[in-house]
């Protein structure tokens, strides 16, 4: 056991147990048993329900964080439950309302959080900020709420009798965005269901319980200092005044003062956008800093993602925010925007280790505002394009990820072409993975494997084909086409990363563990300050992978 992180007793049966001691440790703890590749977490469905428009819904597993919200040691599994009615902003509708649960890996829930009739439902609505923000060894939760929200202990938050969805009407729209034509040539969009004023908060819950610890006006509000703007005031201020644009938010954590971390909580990023960072610390919540495009120099509008990505960027310790096409130094200063506008997916990490710093590679869509470019590497600490491509419309999914050994850092490929690029931009092959979605470190070596929906490949770069690794029968994916994991990070403790999957009754979740021995040693990537900033932010909207501080191909070397 001197040379590897992985065994295999090839003499095992199915009844052996087995069990682990530290080194230099006196004490056993039990082993996993894994006879089918997988742990079970029995999951406690909640019941459907009625909309108001008597549309009937169920609830499905969807996005996940981990924490150790006990403080036993071990993570405990964060998820949220979405109703089959969940809604695109674009559309209206009503939705059942989002619900948060919180499991120890044996199946024990710890609680429930409701998030009441006043948090509609969807991809870009509720974002989960999992982490020990105070550094008391236990990890906090933090997630915007609303009047009605039922805490894990049974308290409503704010008003328990307010209903704030839209009961009917459309309203005159300047944006094409789920709007529809009226017979004398105008735009309008349907409010039923939509969400568009009431009271907001951002609250800081108890791991261990789910009890709302603080709660603060959610910052910015959808109007001028008030929760019930006009729609002129909405259009005014987001570009639409029928929630498109303001009821986009993201989520996530960061080490702004390279101590301990940071809640970032997020709106808009088709036009204006605005961060709020905020700390929790001796049982305060405080705000420590606001970004505002309207503020900041010309070119930081309509510049986000459907997610944001955390690092170091200037490697100075604290950790920087890159939100799309720009980024934001620790103290919520601009840092640089690259003016390539909106994407759908973006990976940062040192992609390409034969140059000082990080990376970002992300994918476009406004192709005539951009002049025509579909994806592009970034420097991160200057935000210069190093390499772009073209494309002549919406390019919706990129990975970066090193596959290939043969060249240095990751390769990188996007939906707008066949060609696979190493990481200074040259093509290395006019045939590219199939997947472009997911990327996982699964098998023994150094390289990443290529997760897309229930499926782990391995990218056979001397054939150029993808080969199956895992097929997780009778478990799902999430997120419709995104085909995204409930959660994929390494929380078992080998450097391997792990897949968590919902079972397609959506009674629970099975935690897909690595089957393939190694010769690699290296502490878990949980260690690493950005793989973990990155991993609680991964259920953020459009989920993308997480990517570690170093360069993998360097770092992870086998013990010879």
């Amino acid at each position: 056991m001197s040379t590897v992180t992985g065994w295999v007793d090839k003499e095992g049966t199915l009844n052996a147990r087995y069990a682990v001691q530290a080194a230099g440790s006196g004490g056993l703890e039990p082993a996993l048993s894994l006879p089918q590749g997988y742990v079970t977490i029995p999951l406690d469905r909640p019941p459907g329900g009625v909309t108001p428009d008597g549309v009937a819904y169920e609830y499905e597993a969807n996005d996940g964080s981990v924490g150790d919200l006990d403080g036993d040691g071990r993570y405990e599994i964060v998820l949220k439950w979405a109703p089959t009615n969940a809604k695109d902003n674009a559309f209206a509708g009503y939705t059942g309302p989002t619900l948060i649960d919180a499991y120890k890996l044996d199946g024990a829930r710890l609680w429930r959080i409701d998030l009441g009739r006043n948090i509609r439902a969807g991809a870009h609505y509720t974002q989960m900020a999992v982490q020990d923000f105070d550094g008391d060894g236990r990890a906090e939760l933090a997630l915007k709420t609303a009047d009605g929200t039922v805490d894990g202990i049974g308290v409503v938050l704010g008003d328990p009798a307010a209903d704030w969805r839209e009961s009917g009407g459309e309203i005159a729209s300047r944006d094409r965005t789920g709007a529809e034509r009226k017979p004398d040539g105008s735009l309008t969009a349907p409010l039923t269901g939509r969400i568009l004023s009431g009271a907001e908060y951002l609250t800081v819950f108890d791991g261990a319980t789910g009890r709302a610890l603080a709660s603060a006006p959610y910052v910015p509000s959808r109007g001028q200092g008030t929760d019930n703007p006009s729609s002129a005031e909405m259009a005014a201020l987001w570009g639409d005044g029928y929630g498109n644009r303001s009821e986009r938010y993201l989520g996530g954590t960061a080490f702004l003062d390279g101590r301990l971390p940071s809640i970032i909580m997020a709106r808009g990023y088709y036009a204006r956008t605005v961060i709020a960072a905020w700390d929790w610390r001796d049982g305060r919540l405080q705000q420590r800093w606001t970004f505002d495009s309207d503020t900041a120099p010309k070119g930081f509008a309509g510049q986000g993602n459907h997610q944001f990505s955390v690092a170091d960027l200037d490697a100075d310790g604290r950790q920087e925010i890159v939100y799309g096409a720009m980024a934001i130094d620790d103290d919520g200063a601009p840092m640089w925007t690259t003016e390539l506008g909106h994407g759908d997916a973006m990976h940062v990490g040192d992609l390409d280790p034969t140059r000082p710093g990080l990376e970002k590679f992300g994918v476009h869509e406004d192709m005539r505002g951009n002049g025509g470019v579909g994806s592009a590497m970034i420097d991160a600490q200057s935000g210069e394009i190093l390499w772009r491509t073209p494309s002549e419309r919406d390019v919706g999914r990129g990975v970066a990820a090193d596959i290939d050994p043969r060249h240095p850092g990751a390769e990188a490929w996007a939906s707008n072409g066949t060609d696979l690029y190493a990481a200074d931009g040259s093509v290395i092959a006019h045939t590219r993975p199939a997947q472009v979605n997911f990327a996982i470190w699964w098998d023994g070596d150094a390289q990443r494997e290529l997760l897309d929906g229930a499926r782990i490949f391995k990218w056979d770069w001397a054939n150029q084909r993808s080969v199956s690794l895992l097929v997780a029968e009778g478990a799902a994916s999430n997120n419709g086409t995104k085909a995204t994991p409930v959660l994929a990070a390494d929380i078992l403790g080998d450097w391997r990363e792990e897949v968590v999957l919902r079972t397609e009754d959506n009674t629970a979740l099975r935690i897909y563990v690595t089957p393939y021995p190694t010769a690699i040693r290296h502490t878990t990537l949980m260690h690493d300050a950005q793989y973990r900033s990155q991993i609680s932010g991964q259920n953020s909207a459009y989920n993308q992978p997480s990517h570690p501080g170093f360069t993998p191909e360097t770092d992870l070397k086998a013990v010879r």
